[in-house]
């Protein structure tokens, strides 16, 4: 019996570091989302800053180990082989559930998933422990369940959304007001100040009230910390200050970008302070279960109670360094965690773009209410006030930067301010030894400070609050799964004892290697798509560029097709499928295309109005020829699945024909393009036409083929639209080959131009 809890220990341990992974994955987005967003450093200065603030964190997490072990139930009252059942379930349920949400992207909370996962599978066991009771018996599931306690963290976390939100959108405002978006006057002479505020409010949220949770401070240490605070944090803001100061005036130090660096250290420490407990929190609970179940070897498993997890328990150093050091390597090599901090830049960037969610009925009732509620406030607010306002919160200098398209998603003052209250939040908490979600705090400090900076305009307010309500709406769909899924895990332990939880170990490797093809599936088609518009698009690389867009567009459209017809003919569903794919594939690029247009033609001389105005001519040309391939195959994947007749020889004999000739015509346009001569336009016109004509023939075939009931009502719909899509794509296929001939025209005419005027 002994070697069985020794290997559910060791099971325990390895789920740790795997849930270490995937945890560090989904939370890496609260320490980078500011540095990355605000490009106040090179990568790798940011991950070696946010690495060592990880390291130093892990130490501060000694006290919140303590809720795992007796945050959640009462474990004097459970028994060891039932603590093993609800820790093993705990992790399983962890580790599935943060995966997928990696996977997909979206950051969620940890917090909340290791609190509902706890309750979860502490009232699975509760109501077994209670069911076998003997008569007589007066334990309640109150006494088991620490409901005060849990229900306070439960608050604590939604709490801490609102005062998330509101203290980064009030402070944010204030600071902006101050300094406004030409921030660089004002830094020269309040900049020290502000950096000795923010670096000294750090200073004492993270050293005076996290020195409480250390495991390597002594207790005089932490009495002499908590004696001295006043002390300490004037002597950190003289200092800071005058630091600041005479590094600015000595090596024109930017102080944003220092108070940025040193909040990312901060973040990432409060971070590993208050989130390693939902990482290893569970595991060494385990392991201290362990001890004093070894250390009682006369007591059936069944009968030893866990009263020593209710007192308190010093978490060893050594440990600590260990998951710090996996968090770190986590944070290096995981590609998992910049998708996750690609979602939250997305929605706190200052300029507009593609946005990747789209618009829903509370979002667009909550921009509409508060555009109403701004015609209210600026009625009542007077002139003087509001003429201040606009000048302080004028974007034109952001707006000059934020033409290139390596310009950053938000200003360094956001990130300072982002980063300064996000972690004096965290770590207040971890003080308090209530386990905050980060991911909650530093998004919804995120949030409120992109909405005080006017980052969510007309523009782009609907989809942002709607991405914004789907991570919220996650966050919820964590809480309900995981209470959930650990609750039936635990029951499932219970009845199924070893062979369950060896089954259900086996089962979450299958899922992770699984999730992990998944995001490498969805990784590459991102680089696909990323890879449309590799690097910046001016007036000397605009005409090589969308030459190249255009073939490659027009050969994928080739292929889908003739995949298409082949597979139609033959009835084949799975590369009918396969071409629905690349269809998806497809217009995504196109799309991205379009919704860059702004920053392209922003781009562009001032004079290059014709070139310009053909380029997104030709972008709407390669939508149109999307749209009608899209309405080829898919409509041609539906009658297949829908098991209706497929075609009959004589139509299959008729497109492979029409496909034939189709393929000829791209090829010829294709090496038209590549070879930047278009004097056979009107010979690629004349191929159109013969086309055209076969195609109306093609349609009184099939009118006769209807007289003489030789084909169903779906066969002559289907056959139809192929012949109409056909004939579209065609026509939009010459007017993208006239489009592209005179923007390559008028754009080698202002080339010549330019360089006229410049040898002039």
């Amino acid at each position: 019996m002994e070697n069985v809890y020794l290997i559910m220990v060791i099971v325990l341990f390895i789920l740790a570091v795997s849930d270490l992974v995937v945890g560090v994955s989904n939370d890496a987005v609260n320490f980078l989302n500011s540095a990355i967003g605000s490009k106040a450093a090179p990568f790798k200065i940011i991950m070696t800053i946010a690495a060592l603030g990880i390291l130093v964190g892990a130490t501060f997490s000694s006290g919140m180990m303590e809720v795992a072990r007796k945050g959640i139930f009462h474990p004097e009252h459970f028994y060891f082989s039932e603590i093993m059942i609800i820790f093993l379930a705990v992790m399983i349920t962890d580790v599935i559930l943060l995966d997928m949400f990696n996977t997909f992207g979206l950051p969620t909370s940890t917090t909340v998933s290791i609190v509902f996962e706890l309750l979860g599978a502490a009232v699975g066991i509760s109501i077994i422990k209670i069911s076998n009771l003997p008569e007589g018996s007066t334990l309640s599931m109150g006494e088991l369940i620490n409901s005060g306690n849990a229900l306070l963290i439960i608050a604590g976390i939604l709490l801490s959304v609102v005062v998330a939100f509101s203290a980064g959108a009030i402070i944010q405002y204030l600071t902006r007001l101050i300094f406004s978006f030409d921030y660089k006057k004002n830094l020269k002479r309040f900049g020290a100040i502000w950096g000795g505020i923010a670096i000294s409010a750090i200073t004492y949220f993270i050293l005076i009230k996290g020195a409480k949770g250390t495991s390597f401070m002594d207790s005089e240490t932490k009495i002499m910390i908590q004696e001295n605070t006043w002390l300490i944090l004037g002597i950190s803001f003289f200092s800071w200050t005058i630091l600041l100061q005479v590094l600015a005036w000595l090596v024109n130090l930017n102080i944003l970008k220092m108070i940025v660096l040193v909040g990312t250290f901060a973040l990432a420490m409060a971070f590993a302070g208050n989130d390693l407990v939902n990482f290893i929190g569970v595991p060494l609970a385990g392991y201290e279960s362990f001890k004093n179940f070894l250390a009682n070897p006369d007591v059936d498993p069944d009968m030893l109670s866990m009263g020593v997890l209710a007192g308190k328990v010093k978490t060893p150093t050594f440990f600590l360094l260990i998951a710090g050091l996996i968090m770190v390597i986590t944070l290096w090599f995981s590609k998992k965690s910049r998708n996750v901090v690609k979602t939250t830049l997305d929605l706190s960037r200052q300029d507009e773009g593609s946005e990747r969610f789209g618009s829903s009925f509370l979002s667009r009732s909550l921009v509409r209410s508060s555009i109403n509620f701004g015609k209210i406030f600026k009625f009542i607010v007077p002139n003087s006030f509001k003429k201040f306002v606009e000048k302080q919160f004028d974007q034109s200098i952001l707006k000059k930067e934020q033409n290139n398209k390596n310009a950053p998603s938000f200003d360094l003052l956001r990130a300072s301010v982002t980063l300064v209250v996000a972690s004096m939040l965290i770590a207040f908490g971890t003080s308090l030894k209530l386990p905050l979600s980060t991911t909650y705090v530093t998004f919804m400090v995120a949030m409120g400070t992109s909405l005080s900076d006017k980052a969510w305009g007309r523009e782009s307010a609907v989809y942002r609050i709607t991405g914004v309500l789907s991570v919220i709406g996650g966050w919820f769909f964590t809480a309900f799964s995981a209470f959930t899924l650990a609750f039936l895990m635990a029951l499932l332990f219970y009845w199924g004892g070893i062979f369950a939880i060896f089954g259900m170990v086996i089962f979450v490797l299958i899922i992770v290697i699984h999730s992990y093809t998944i995001h490498k599936k969805r990784e590459k088609k991102n680089n696909e798509v990323s890879d449309v518009i590799e690097d910046e698009v001016n007036q000397k690389n605009i005409l090589l560029k969308c030459s190249n867009i255009v073939i490659k567009t027009l050969k994928t459209v080739n292929n889908i097709l003739i995949n298409t017809i082949s597979a139609l003919s033959r009835e084949d569903l799975k590369l009918l499928r396969n071409s629905s794919k690349d269809i998806k594939t497809l217009n995504v690029k196109v799309k991205y295309l379009k919704d860059n247009i702004y920053k392209t033609v922003i781009d562009l001389q001032e004079d290059s109005i014709e070139t310009g105005h053909y380029y997104v001519q030709v972008l709407d040309y390669l939508r149109e020829i999307a749209h009608d391939i899209t309405f080829i195959t898919i409509p041609s994947l539906e009658h297949i699945d829908n098991n209706h007749k497929g075609l009959i020889p004589s139509q299959i004999d008729e497109l492979n024909n029409i496909l034939s000739e189709i393929s000829k015509f791209f090829i010829i346009i294709e090496r038209t393009i590549a070879e930047n001569n278009y004097s056979d336009v009107d010979k690629n016109i004349e191929i159109q036409h013969k086309v055209l004509f076969t195609l109306d023939i093609y349609r009184k075939n099939q009118i006769k083929r209807i007289k003489r009931e030789e084909v169903g009502t779906k066969n002559s719909l289907l056959y139809f639209n192929i012949i109409t899509e056909i004939k579209n794509l065609l026509l939009h296929t010459i007017n993208l080959l006239k489009s592209q001939r005179d923007f390559v025209n008028y754009n080698s005419s202002e080339n010549n131009l330019t360089l006229n005027e410049n040898a002039k």
